[in-house]
């Protein structure tokens, strides 16, 4: 989750990777050389204006534009940042993230109350890390479930 407000709520999603095979000029439509040096990812950030690009990356570079999301993380969309991330003067870490997941006002938090929603605090290695397939089975890991426990039915308690 990268804003919530009375009037709604905004995320990226992080562990639904693009291939750059399957986008070659992706990153040079948005200015960004595509150097494998660099540690940038590319991932479908969610449903919502998915031709748009957002980069949600380490705090070590901060924008006027750019929203704080938490500490050491934050979120930012302006083509003077694609082109310091080409230039190499981006942030340590980074994910291009095209489109981003929106909740209208209060549908996030009725959500939460159905038990649809697991909430935790991760480190920023776990946001910015390429084990895209694990993401799953690290946040069950962090919190303390197995997975293989959980029913397909939930309640109330």
């Amino acid at each position: 989750i990268c804003a919530h407000s009375s009037e709604g709520s905004m995320g990226i999603i992080i562990n639904k990777k693009i291939d750059y095979d399957l986008y070659p000029d992706l990153l040079e439509q948005l200015g960004i050389n595509n150097n494998k040096n660099k540690n940038i990812f590319i991932r479908y950030g969610g449903p919502v204006e998915s031709g748009r690009g957002f980069v949600l990356h380490s705090d070590d570079i901060i924008k006027k534009e750019s929203l704080t999301i938490d500490k050491g993380i934050a979120l930012t969309n302006t083509e003077e940042f694609y082109n310091d991330i080409s230039a190499g003067k981006g942030p340590k870490n980074s994910i291009l993230a095209l489109g981003y997941a929106g909740w209208e006002a209060g549908q996030l938090e009725s959500e939460i109350m159905q038990n649809s929603w697991m909430s935790l605090s991760v480190e920023h290695q776990f946001l910015f890390d390429s084990e895209v397939s694990q993401k799953w089975n690290q946040a069950y890991k962090i919190i303390g479930i197995n997975p293989l426990n959980l029913s397909s039915i939930s309640g109330r308690a």
